[in-house]
């Protein structure tokens, strides 16, 4: 019995096989991006397009693992929904409202250590940020001036 369950187990991982994901990053439009829009030192640059450009924009690079199910179907709902929230490739696209919405989370959730995801520093060790990290990116959300105010206290 214990030989049937395993057969079954190793042909239903192999029947998923065939269930692939799409790895068809949508178009660009260099004018609308982030980091074209902003202009960025450098290295800020370099920290956004490692840290969250994967997941966060239409370039996403898509590991060798993303060709193994059921792992690749979680990457690209994470992917999806990364998207969807914010895509830094449509930052242009953006009213400004938006914009200051999502520089505030991105100030929080940098600040907090937060993103980039722990899931994806695992495997990506090169995405995780450092407190000096950490702070140059946070500074630089403050510097476009869409979060102003923003952690001052009120007295």
């Amino acid at each position: 019995m214990k030989r049937k369950i395993i057969a079954l187990i190793i042909l239903v991982l192999l029947a998923i096989q065939f269930f692939r994901i799409d790895k068809t990053n949508p178009p660009s439009v260099l004018s609308q991006d982030f980091i074209y829009l902003t202009d960025p030192s450098a290295e800020v640059a370099t920290l956004l397009k490692t840290a969250c450009y994967d997941c966060h924009s239409n370039q996403t690079r898509y590991p060798w693992y993303t060709n193994v199910a059921p792992v690749s179907w979680l990457i690209k709902g994470h992917i999806n929904e990364a998207r969807e929230y914010m895509n830094f490739s449509e930052w242009g696209t953006y009213p400004p409202e938006k914009r200051k919405q999502r520089l505030i989370k991105c100030l929080e959730e940098v600040g907090e250590g937060e993103m980039p995801l722990f899931s994806y520093t695992l495997i990506n060790g090169e995405a995780k940020l450092n407190p000096a990290q950490q702070t140059v990116l946070t500074a630089w959300f403050k510097q476009l001036g869409a979060v102003e105010g923003y952690g001052e206290d009120d007295d």
